[in-house]
């Protein structure tokens, strides 16, 4: 799976997704900056399959559907590393009940 982690994230986070996935960060892709209509159809472009941001308001801003990519939102208390690595599993865990959104909310 080809995954992007936003800017707002931690950079190391990259390290906690394992070997199985190839995991870019914005910085990673020159990307700094960039709006997120640009970003998303940046993505769709480079073929990344899975989105991962904490910007919870990404759903209202943009018209998701026109983008064929899995949103993941990590909404923990804070996004320090040690606070969203705990939520990786759950990504992976919704995603394998073949229960996808456009957005999925991670809690």
């Amino acid at each position: 799976m080809k995954i992007l982690l936003d800017e707002s994230l931690p950079r190391k986070l990259r390290n906690d997704f394992g070997v199985d996935h190839e995991v870019w960060t914005v910085r990673d892709k020159g990307w700094l900056g960039k709006k997120n209509g640009e970003l998303l159809q940046l993505m769709t472009e480079s073929k990344f399959d899975l989105f991962v941001t904490v910007d919870r308001n990404l759903k209202f801003q943009q018209n998701l559907t026109l983008f064929s990519l899995t949103i993941i939102v990590l909404c923990g208390v804070d996004n320090r590393r040690n606070t969203l690595k705990e939520l990786l599993p759950k990504i992976f865990q919704q995603l394998n009940s073949s229960n996808f959104h456009t957005v999925i909310e991670i809690f």
